[in-house]
Parts: structure tokens; C-alpha cells; sequence
């Protein structure tokens, strides 16, 4: 991490911690040794995903979109700092005028977490949440315990501090602050190496090796002039050639997947132009995106790509390319591909088919959420489970799998994800509390509906106010990390 970012973060003070986050990749079969994860992060991966979303319901592209232009490093504009939503007023020096009313001023958010006020006290609070989450991230080591209470509080919104922590709480960075730079190198080149070895075309790939190879021999003792020497093409290397070891025909078969991934980028939230539209920027940002898919299919050949990993990858993208330190936002393909990896492998039982019935699979887990649901409220479970029949299988796999992407707003997804990353348990055990704290939010309405009423209500899960909805999740019994997911 450069000085810059370690002078700018000094003049602040508090506290903060982080955690260390889920199973990582086992290395001989995601990255096949090829780039480093720390050794307490280090477990077994399953080398296969199954289908990831029965009756995954696509994002319509009639969303409107913002008409936000986004520059490198830029923060939405929909997400103040503060928690201000669109409708926040033009003069940005309002709030800091000393006023007799400050404390009665307030203002309305407009997204789907419905309306909130902000007082003075409140603004005041959140700027020292975010000095003293600042503070904690500019020292030397860092207090990975303290980071993770405040970072599930909710991390601020702008100045690269989501981003950093986000690292951390993943396993990513390492808790001494001098071992930032030396990782960061070695992952962001080994991740460029992986690139360059299995992303280029046989064609590209085959000239630049023969280009090696004729700058070595001309090097040795090859003639400055004389006849061309030819190179002899085996079948295996033709185009058209339908051997399973053919370089082409594994070229094609990742064609295929590649198409699938740019049809899923498209729909990766349509309202939002840093992911949407024709602008620059944001082919830019597809671009990397698909890579980074890309290169996890091609590095697990029986997982592949499943459909919904945009959604899985879009908020992690999102926040370290708008990470206000240059160097950091220039390296967000290599870093999101990084810790993708390591959120990806925290649940990955759910997407093998092969486990679906284990006691790790999504079955057991979707079991695990139904008898929290009970522990917590008995009548709300008859209900579903006997009156109506809701399965969670109709709603809940898709939270779970998803880590709940297609539930919310982008903004309420990252403030979601700050306690679930932020979990001492894991992030399954904190997504499960999430979950049952949904239905018992709207206990009142699935008490009163039907089978049909209640399912369409599961699948379009309603305006809720985030902070009420994990602060009930938090608050839930008994302690789920007895049972949590293998991690």
C-alpha cells in the first residue's frame, strides 16, 4: 500500500477489526499453486459447481437508468456518504453551517430501504465510525477483532476504506501493514501471468512463443540471411481439430462460456451505468469482469461458470475499482479475482450437485435456516411449513447461493455484506440469521397470505430498513455457529 494511502489514513483515530474469512481454494485445483493464499486461509476445494439457480429469476432490463457518468475512483452517486439517498440537495456545505435546527434536519432516502431521517448527532457519528475505522486501518498491525465489530456496524461509503477492509476481512491482506505491498505484488503478477497463459488464443499464444523461439535461435548462431525455416503444425494444434487436447477445441468450448458470461454481464444491474450501457467505462468494467469469470472457469473445468456469479462478483468489482488510491483502483481485475476466490469458496458445497444432499449441501442448509426459523418463531414456521407449504427451496436457495444479490439495491447489498464478511463464524452463519430475520420482518403479511401470495412476496422480497432487518438477525437464538457450514 503506498504512502499515499498510509499519510491520508494517520490523521485519523479509533478502532477496528477483521477477520480472516471462510476456506480458500485449495490451491492445486483453483489456482493450481499459481498464486498465494495465506496458510490459515488454505482448505480443500471441490474441483466442481453444480447448476446454480433453479428458477433464477433474470433482471429485467426495463430497469430505468441512472443518468450518473462514473470516472475512474468515483463513488456512486446515489450512495453519499452518511447514508444520504437521491434526494439529497445540491448545496453540499448546507449541513456543516452552524444552524439552531441542525438537529431537526433531515432527509429523505429514496432507495429501497424506505425513508430515514439523519440528524446532526447521526452525521456526527458516522464521520467518527469512519475516523476511527481509518485510524485502525494506518497502523502497522492491524487489530483484525476490532475491525470486524466496527466493520459490521457498517463501513462508510467513499474514500477506499470499504475496499480495504473488504481485503482484509477476506484473507486477502495480511494483518501486519508491511506485508501489504510485498502481496499485493506477488498476486497481481501471478494473476497477469494466469491471464496471459490461459486467456490468449491458440493463434496469439503460438505466435508470440514462436517469436521466443526465433529471437533465441537468431541469438545463437543463425545465419543473417539464408532460406526461412517452416514451422511444422501438429493436428492437435490445427483449428479444426476435434481432439480433446487440442489447444483450439478448448478454445472454442470457452468461447461458448464466454458468450453466457456476456449475456449475464449485461443484465448486471441495468440501472447502473458503471455496469451498463456503451460508455467506456463501463465496457471497461465488463471487460474485466469477464475475465475474471472467465479465468475461474478455465481454472476449474467441472465447476465452469454458473450463471449468477456476476451477481457474486459486481459489488466486490465495484468497490475496489472505485477505491480512491490510483494504484489500488488500476489493480481491481487482479484483487477481485483474489478475493472472488475467497468468498466463493466459503459456499461452495452449495453449487456441487454432488453434495446437494450431504450435510453440506444446500439441502442441509436450507434445513439448518428452517429450524432457526422454528427456534425463533414457532408459529411463523407452521405456517409456511404446513399451512402453506412455502418450501425454502422456492425462495431461500436463491438467497443463499446468491448471498442475497438479487434481494436488495446495490447500496443495501454492501452494507449487507459488511456484517456478513465481518462475521466471526463466517459469512455463512451470519447469511443464515440474515435470512430467517427476512421472514420474521414480515411475519404479519405471510401470516395472512396463501401459498401463492406468500411465494411471489418470498421472490420480490419487499422495502425493509436495513438496519432494523440485521439488527434482528444479530439478535436471533440460539447461536447458529454450532451448526454453521464446513468452512
Amino acid at each position: 500500500m503506498n504512502e499515499t494511502f498510509s499519510s491520508s489514513l494517520s490523521n485519523f483515530h479509533g478502532t477496528v477489526r477483521a477477520h480472516q474469512l471462510g476456506t480458500a481454494l485449495s490451491s492445486a485445483v483453483m489456482l493450481k499453486g499459481k498464486l498465494k493464499l495465506p496458510e490459515a486461509a488454505r482448505r480443500a476445494f471441490p474441483d466442481r459447481l453444480g447448476s446454480l439457480v433453479m428458477g433464477f429469476d433474470d433482471k429485467d432490463d426495463e430497469n430505468g437508468r441512472s443518468d450518473l457518468v462514473f470516472g475512474s475512483g468515483e463513488e456512486l452517486e446515489t450512495f453519499q456518504p452518511n447514508g444520504f439517498g437521491l434526494d439529497r440537495e445540491s448545496d453540499e456545505d448546507e449541513d456543516h453551517k452552524p444552524s439552531d435546527d441542525s438537529d431537526r434536519r433531515i432527509r429523505q432516502r429514496s432507495d429501497k430501504d424506505g425513508a430515514s431521517s439523519v440528524s446532526a448527532s447521526e452525521i456526527i457519528a458516522a464521520d467518527e465510525k469512519r475516523s476511527d475505522i481509518a485510524f485502525e486501518l494506518s497502523q502497522k498491525e492491524i487489530n483484525l477483532e476490532k475491525l470486524q465489530r466496527l466493520a459490521s456496524l457498517g463501513l462508510p461509503d467513499g474514500g477506499g476504506l470499504r475496499a480495504t477492509a473488504w481485503k482484509l476481512l477476506l484473507g486477502y491482506l495480511p494483518a501486519s501493514r508491511n506485508l501489504w505491498e510485498k502481496e499485493l505484488t506477488e498476486n497481481r503478477l501471478k494473476y497477469a501471468k494466469l491471464k496471459e497463459e490461459l486467456l490468449l488464443s491458440p493463434a496469439e499464444y503460438a505466435r508470440r512463443k514462436t517469436e521466443a523461439l526465433d529471437a533465441m535461435e537468431q541469438d545463437v548462431d543463425s545465419p543473417a540471411d539464408g532460406p526461412l525455416t517452416r514451422h511444422e503444425i501438429s493436428q492437435e494444434d490445427h483449428p479444426l481439430s476435434l481432439g480433446k487436447a487440442s489447444a483450439w477445441h478448448k478454445y472454442f468450448q470457452d468461447t461458448e462460456i464466454a458468450e453466457q458470461i456476456d449475456r449475464d454481464l449485461q443484465r448486471t444491474h441495468p440501472d447502473l451505468k458503471f455496469f451498463s450501457g456503451d460508455s467506456s467505462l463501463s465496457r471497461k468494467n465488463r471487460e474485466a469482469m469477464r475475465s475474471i469469470l472467465l479465468l475461474f472457469a478455465k481454472l476449474n473445468p467441472a465447476i465452469r461458470y454458473v450463471q449468477g456469479m456476476n451477481e457474486v462478483l459486481a459489488p466486490i468489482y465495484y468497490i475496489f475499482s472505485t477505491d480512491t488510491d490510483e494504484q489500488n483502483a488500476a489493480n481491481a481485475e487482479a484483487d477481485s479475482f483474489c478475493c472472488f476466490v475467497r468468498l466463493l469458496s466459503d459456499s461452495v458445497d452449495h453449487f456441487c450437485q454432488q453434495l446437494d444432499n450431504s450435510s453440506v449441501g444446500i439441502h442441509s442448509t436450507l434445513s439448518r435456516l428452517v429450524e432457526l426459523l422454528k427456534a425463533n418463531d414457532e408459529e411463523l414456521w407452521r405456517h409456511l411449513e404446513f399451512t402453506t407449504k412455502v418450501n425454502p427451496q422456492f425462495y431461500a436457495f436463491r438467497w443463499i447461493t446468491l448471498l442475497l444479490t438479487q434481494e436488495f439495491n446495490f447500496h443495501s447489498i454492501m452494507r449487507i455484506w459488511d456484517t456478513l464478511l465481518s462475521n466471526p463464524f463466517g459469512v455463512q452463519e451470519m447469511l443464515l440469521r440474515v435470512c430467517c430475520a427476512m421472514l420474521l420482518c414480515i411475519k404479519s403479511r405471510l401470516l395472512s397470505g396463501d401459498f401463492a401470495a406468500n411465494l411471489k412476496l418470498l421472490q420480490h422480497y419487499p422495502e425493509i430498513n436495513i438496519e432494523h432487518l440485521l439488527q434482528v438477525a444479530q439478535d436471533l437464538s440460539p447461536d447458529t455457529s454450532s451448526f454453521r457450514l464446513s468452512m
